[in-house]
Formats: C-alpha cells, structure tokens, sequence
C-alpha cells in the first residue's frame, strides 16, 4: 500500500492488522517528511506560497540524516510532530515575510524600506509591506498619512482605502484619513486612481477626495510642514483640522455650536498645545477650554 494511503489511514484511525505492520516498518523521518507532503490536512498549515514551501522542502531533504526505525511510536508524540511541522512552517513562510509599522498618538516615525526607499510616518498611521517579496514587487499598504521618498527602481505602489498611487522614483506624500484622501507630489510624477479617477501629478500639484468630492490643487512647498513638526491646511472641513490636533496632542476634543464642515486654512505646531488652540480657534471666531490635562472644549460664536 503506498506510503501517503497508511499515514492518511493512520491519521484517522483506520489501520487494520497488515496495514498496522506495514506502518510501523515506515521510518520516524519518512513519516514526518510525508505528514508535510500532506499538510493541507492541517488548517494551520493552509499553504499559498508554493514556491517558498518547495524551496523549504528542498532545504529540508538536503540536510536528512539516517535515522533508525522505530517499531512503536506513541501516538500522543506522532501527532505533536504533526504539529510541530505544520505550524512551523506556517509562520515561517508567512508570518516572517510581513513587515508591519505602526505609530501611536504623537509620534513620527522613519522606516528605511527593503531597497533604501525612505517612509516618514505620520501620528496613528500604519504601513504593511512584504518584505521578501520586496525586491519583485514594491507595494506597501497605508492607513494614514505617510512622506515617501522613493528609490528609482520599479514601480512602487502605495495601496489604501480610497486609492493606489503609483511611481517610480519621487517624492510624494499621501494621506487616508476616514473620507478624506489627499496626495501631494513634491517630486517627479505620481500616478494617482481612485475608483474612475485617475490623475498624473507634477511637482506642486496635489489630488484630493474629500466627503467623495474631488478636487485638484497646487502646492508650493518642497515637503510637508508635518514632517517638520507643524500641521497645515488648504480649505479643509474644520472636522479634519479637530481631529488631527487630537492625534498630534493626544487629546479628546468636545465641540460645542461648531460647525465642523465650515472649511479651514491654516496650521498649527505640534509642541505648544495653547498655541495650537489659538492657532485653530481664532480665525473661526471660536474660544477654547482646557477642561483637563487631555481634555478640550472648543465652543462657536454664541455658546
């Protein structure tokens, strides 16, 4: 009877006496090498990558050394084997391949990618990547707002809720915050599709969705004012300037009589929490309250 046949009967109990003979002549190695053989049996072991679980197995019989025949294995210790290969190699070819960046409130951070391309992450923004796969394709996901300084080299995608942006070598700043999705190109092209949108930008020129209206503007600043710790805005729904004022200060922000979707311009810096408030809440004819240390109320004209 073929080796896989006795191990899937084995497997499920289902060995009469010859076949049980024939089993317990199988060596300890060709049994474990044979249970990977099978590994779609095991649902940790649900493998996508064909050729990462070749090129492991061929790394694996390489290395096979002689091994003596063991007559009777507990059966407690055959299925811990099985285990111990299938969720092995799981992680080993999928959970070690992604790189996953996370910021929290208040803090920026710089990653150098795979090919020395340069993200400046911004507060609460999250990037993914793949990075053994990095070298056949450069792609990474977004959730934020993210200063990319691209190596040349083949195309890089940057992939979020409302759009990919695709370039070669520039530098380019993207943001995806809940409706709003902005991309600012600051060097080189930039290929911008969201849904039936599709825009090439230049340097100076920006892309923007906000409340799913499209809008283009011109920029002209060299990179973004966050990156140097200062927040700005062109004719953005105030709700936006709120929340990330509370990303950058960690903070919780209490509107009262405010009309979030009146549309501000401006900035403000991300070291001086009172200079930030005046910053934000003067030009809207509005005043401000620090009720407590993380706390703030931001009341309209008549209230």
């Amino acid at each position: 009877m073929e080796k896989e046949l006795l191990i899937k009967k084995w497997l499920n109990n289902e060995l009469n006496g010859s076949e049980k003979e024939a089993f317990d002549k199988l060596d300890d190695f060709e049994i474990n090498q044979a249970i990977v053989d099978n590994a779609e049996y095991f649902k940790a072991s649900n493998f996508t990558e064909i050729a990462d679980f070749e090129a492991f197995k061929k790394r694996y019989d390489s290395h096979k050394k002689p091994v003596r025949k063991l007559q009777w294995l507990n059966p407690l210790l055959k299925i811990a084997s099985v285990l111990v290969i299938a969720f092995g190699l799981y992680f080993t070819l999928f959970h070690n391949s992604i790189t996953q960046v996370k910021t929290v409130a208040g803090e920026k951070i710089t990653v150098e990618l795979p090919d020395t391309s340069e993200v400046i992450l911004n507060v609460l923004s999250t990037i993914q990547y793949n990075a053994k796969k990095w070298d056949e394709k450069r792609s990474l996901q977004l959730e934020g707002e993210a200063y990319f300084k691209v190596a040349k080299g083949k195309k890089f995608d940057v992939i979020t809720e409302s759009g990919v942006v695709t370039v070669v070598g520039t530098q380019f700043n993207v943001k995806q915050r809940s409706e709003f999705f902005e991309v600012k190109c600051f060097e080189g092209k930039v290929s911008v599709v969201s849904d039936t949108i599709k825009r090439l930008l230049h340097p100076g020129q920006t892309f923007r969705i906000s409340n799913h209206k499209f809008s283009e503007g011109t920029i002209t600043a060299v990179t973004p004012k966050w990156a140097d710790n200062m927040s700005d805005f062109e004719s953005v729904p105030f709700k936006e300037v709120l929340a990330e004022l509370e990303r950058q200060y960690n903070i919780k922000i209490i509107n009262k009589n405010v009309n979030v979707d009146r549309l501000f311009t401006g900035g403000f810096v991300h070291h001086d929490l009172e200079n930030a408030l005046i910053s934000i809440t003067q030009p809207m004819n509005m005043t401000y309250e620090l009720s407590t240390s993380n706390r703030v109320i931001i009341r309209g004209k008549n209230n």
